[in-house]
């Protein structure tokens, strides 16, 4: 795309969620739990939505600690995504000659809050 910087240039609040991205694990969409004793079921779950219904799987142990840790990765990532295109956006809007217009566009239409 024209108009791109080099990762250098951009400022430096961007180029630390970058280097946030680049430490990530493994990454996994969906939710993994651990059932009561007592309940009914495998004790180590995961869930996740594939084509909008919810598909379940049996863990073991190992696999229950792994995947936990590859669901809270999906999560941050998913976190610094977000701020990431925030912080785009304010650049954008900031720096980058747009139309004119009669009122300011608010915080909210820009998705920065």
């Amino acid at each position: 795309m024209g108009g791109m910087k080099k990762s250098s240039s951009f400022p430096r609040p961007y180029r630390q969620l970058q280097q946030q991205l680049g430490r990530l694990g493994y990454l996994s969409q969906g939710s993994v739990f651990q059932r009561a004793p007592d309940q009914q079921g495998s004790r180590y779950v995961w869930t996740r939505k594939v084509q909008a219904k919810t598909v379940t799987v049996a863990l073991s142990p190992e696999q229950y600690r792994w995947l936990r840790q590859a669901v809270a990765n999906q999560r941050q990532l998913e976190r610094i995504v977000r701020r990431m295109q925030t912080l785009s956006r304010q650049v954008l809007f900031g720096s980058v000659p747009g139309v004119v217009r009669r009122k300011r566009l608010g915080k909210k239409v820009l998705g920065l809050i």
